[in-house]
């Protein structure tokens, strides 16, 4: 069942690249818990202890809020094909935005994605697997390509408008510091 580990194993590591997608857990000390479902090419293992992903326009900004106020982090897969199991990664996040010398070093990373606007790097400090077995079996079709399509559509002006407008504040009233 259940077992923790310390880093990232090389098979856990395999297992990482194989989902396509995976859920973000962030809160600050009050207000709403924040749960985000992230898909595309956008996670990256660095090492054992040291992940970084590609966060995507969105029509909220809670996590990066959040990371200002508490920079814990949790991280979750579930396998939805093969052998069940559920993969979590807990830590410590920072934030990076495309001004940041540290987002430039990470982007190369990432395959070039309209709509970018942060990355973040987490510490992990524990890994813990469970089974998963009532997580159902679902096939992986395809990737959308709304969100690509649309930031292509707007083009860099009108999404840093946009993440003015809409991704600015958190829903709880948190700054998010996305400009």
């Amino acid at each position: 069942m259940g077992k923790k580990f310390t880093e990232i194993a090389p098979d856990l590591q395999d297992f990482i690249k194989n989902q396509k997608i995976f859920f973000v857990g962030t809160a600050a000390e009050t207000g709403n818990v924040n749960v985000s479902p992230k898909g595309m090419d956008a996670f990256r293992v660095i090492h054992q202890n040291k992940i970084v992903w590609l966060n995507l326009t969105g029509s909220g900004n809670e996590t990066a809020a959040h990371l200002l106020k508490n920079d814990r982090m949790t991280i979750m897969f579930c396998a939805f094909e093969g052998k069940p199991m559920i993969l979590r990664l807990y830590g410590t996040a920072k934030m990076y935005h495309p001004r940041d010398k540290e987002y430039q070093e990470f982007i190369d990373l990432f395959p070039t994605t309209p709509g970018s606007r942060q990355i973040i790097e987490m510490q992990v400090d524990l890994v813990q697997t469970s089974c998963g077995y009532a997580v159902p079996f679902m096939d992986y079709k395809e990737d959308r390509t709304v969100l690509k399509d649309w930031a292509q559509k707007q083009g860099q002006e009108k999404i840093e408008q946009y993440w003015t407008e809409k991704n600015s504040v958190s829903i709880d009233g948190f700054e998010t510091k996305i400009n």
